[in-house]
């Protein structure tokens, strides 16, 4: 019957936003560009959908659009006063190798810190310093970067500021529900709190019982991503054709292999970035199949020692600056989509990727023409100077603690140094905050105004506050919104409220509310928590409307659901940048953020009910 009524604007709009989740949940194309491609069908059937290109574009100049984009920003202010990166080394300190008290750590400190900072930088942050903070404490990583990753989502339900579908909601109250001009910035933080508190109770109890240990204590680089026939050290004969080529060009005429090492007696040098020739009884560190690697030794004359095998320690024993590293690709980073060819990691950088973790895949041949795509894990050889340029410019996060060790020998003053605006930049984040709280300023232009405040007085660069921003998440955003705007207007938020709505037939309203929770959950698992938030609030208030329920109650169900996305790592982007590094599986994030999902699910449904009524 409902189907009956549906318009051909509202099956129109379906149809986009089928072919829109289809691309989605593939990613056979960035989720930003097919948002992109939504606007364009938008107006393209505009006769139907009712939304022409003044509609299709207006994301972008949207006030929850606008205020994530400064959010990005002051985020990356906080960051350079350098005490989130301190808190992280003091984390070793406290946990005093007690592996209770490393995971207490983990947990408590990330939260809080969530609810006010952008917690996808939080969690690059601390991806390292918790790795060796479970190397410290005799743990596997696995144990502690999980629930990293969930303290970080569970944080950012404390506050208005905290992950961007928050704002994203409050603009949707302002526009759907008559009176209301958004939400407060400490409006639903009583809720938050709760979640929080219920959340970290059971990291810290269950958590621990379900979270697997994928990675061993002290794993062996090599060994963790299989290498150890893909590494081996060849003697350079003096009859071979080795001798007298410069290390570079014997390199680039042999690309079936890679020299990584030259090794004369107690020196050793990059490769193939030292300009050395080739001498007898040289020692070359050589990557490639082991089909390959055969093939190079046969037809160049050099010997394969057979007895020596490349380990990680072995090979930064060398006395060079080079040094192996795990590498996560965080969403966001110039090199999503390019080929590792293409990022000019090897050419500008001295970084070469010798494996890529996707998941349960563990790639280790044809590295050159490999995409990279948001949270590939990769293995490198680089250098404490590239390493420096990855953290500063946010392209890379270096996973191994071990290798900032290099840099600074675990220097505190070195690692996290305190900037000398950090109080006049925590001053300001005050501010935008405290301004927002008290309603003095919508929370679009406190934010800007923090931007500014920070820009002028030197705390943050320019050039720094547009890098700081995930355009692609912007782009994402903007292009989603409008299709809330074309369910509105063709009946299709209206017809699916209708489905759901008839369930009160058979549920009581609290029910109702839990199940709008559930689908909104699941939703959220499966697509961005942007898109099913801009798709589930209009149904949600508008199936309030139907019951005569009250539509902010509805609106907020959504809007925690939307934020709480633990049972797949490509629900929520932190979830992603811990699955390579934590060795996780897929099956992993169900069998512990399912329960916690669940969990939630009821109490949060429970607490809005008390606090708002229904």
């Amino acid at each position: 019957m409902i189907l009956a009524e549906l318009t051909t604007g509202a099956l129109v709009v379906f149809a986009v936003i089928a072919v829109a989740l289809v691309l989605f949940v593939s990613e056979v194309i960035p989720n930003d560009v097919t948002a992109i491609g939504v606007i364009a069908a938008l107006v393209i059937f505009e006769p139907w959908t009712g939304v022409g290109a003044r509609g299709a574009i207006s994301g972008f100049a949207n006030p929850a659009t606008v205020t994530i984009v400064a959010m990005y920003m002051l985020s990356a202010g906080i960051q350079a006063t350098g005490l989130v990166q301190r808190l992280g080394i003091y984390l070793a300190d406290v946990t005093a190798g007690k592996e209770f008290r490393a995971l207490a750590a983990t947990v408590c400190t990330t939260g809080p810190i969530a609810g006010f900072i952008n917690n996808t930088p939080v969690v690059a942050v601390f991806i390292p310093m918790i790795t060796d903070l479970a190397e410290s404490t005799g743990i596997s990583p696995s144990k502690l970067l999980l629930p990293l990753s969930y303290a970080a989502i569970l944080g950012g339900t404390l506050t208005l500021i905290g992950p961007s579908t928050n704002i994203l909601a409050s603009d949707f109250a302002r526009v759907l529900i008559p009176g209301r001009e958004g939400i407060g910035m400490f409006e639903f933080s009583a809720v938050g709190l709760l979640v929080l508190i219920v959340g970290t109770a059971y990291l810290l109890t269950v958590g621990p019982r379900l979270v697997p240990a994928r990675i061993p204590v002290d794993a062996d680089a090599v060994e963790e991503f299989d290498l150890e026939d893909h590494l081996t050290v060849m003697r350079v004969r003096a009859e071979s054709i080795a001798v007298g080529e410069p290390v570079d060009e014997f390199d680039e005429a042999h690309p079936e292999i890679r020299i990584l090492q030259l090794r004369r007696g107690e020196e050793a040098f990059s490769a193939p970035q030292t300009d050395r020739v080739i001498e007898a009884d040289d020692e070359l560190v050589i990557h490639g199949t082991l089909q390959a690697v055969n093939r190079f030794r046969e037809s160049t004359g050099l010997g394969q020692r057979l007895r020596d095998t490349v380990s990680e320690e072995s090979f930064e024993e060398a006395p060079t600056d080079d040094v192996l590293a795990r590498a996560v690709v965080p969403e966001g980073s110039r090199y999503v989509g390019e080929t590792v060819s293409d990022t000019g990691l090897s050419d500008y950088h001295r970084t070469a990727v010798l494996a890529i973790r996707r998941g349960d895949e563990v790639v280790r041949t044809d590295l050159a023409d490999r995409t990279l795509r948001t949270g590939d894990l990769l293995l490198v050889r680089t250098t404490p100077a590239s390493i420096r340029y990855f953290t500063d410019t946010g392209v890379l996060i270096v996973a191994d603690e071990r290798a900032y060790d290099r840099l600074a020998n675990m220097d505190v003053e070195a690692v996290a140094p305190l900037s000398p605006k950090t109080p006049i930049m925590v001053a300001i984040m005050a501010g935008v905050v405290g301004i927002a709280a008290l309603d003095l300023l919508p929370i679009v232009i406190a934010a800007l105004a923090g931007v500014f405040a920070m820009i002028v007085t030197g705390c943050l660069r320019s050039v720094d506050a547009y890098d700081a921003v995930s355009w692609n998440v912007i782009f994402l955003l903007a292009g989603v919104i409008p299709l809330g705007l074309a369910m509105e207007e063709t009946g299709g938020a209206a017809a699916i409220a209708a489905v759901l709505v008839a369930t009160e037939a058979v549920l009581p309203l609290l029910a109702v509310l839990l199940l709008f929770y559930l689908v909104t959950g699941l939703l959220a698992n499966v697509i961005t928590p942007v898109a099913t938030v801009v798709l589930m609030i209009p149904v949600a208030v508008d199936a309030a409307g139907t019951l005569g329920a009250n539509e902010f109650t509805f609106l907020l169900a959504v809007m925690f659901a939307g934020a709480t996305s633990f049972m797949t790592p490509v629900g929520y982007q932190t979830n992603l940048m811990v699955y390579g590094p934590g060795g996780y599986k897929f099956a992993d994030f169900i069998r512990v953020g399912g329960p916690l999902q669940l969990l939630l699910a009821v109490v949060t449904t429970v607490a809005i009910w008390v606090v708002w009524g229904l």
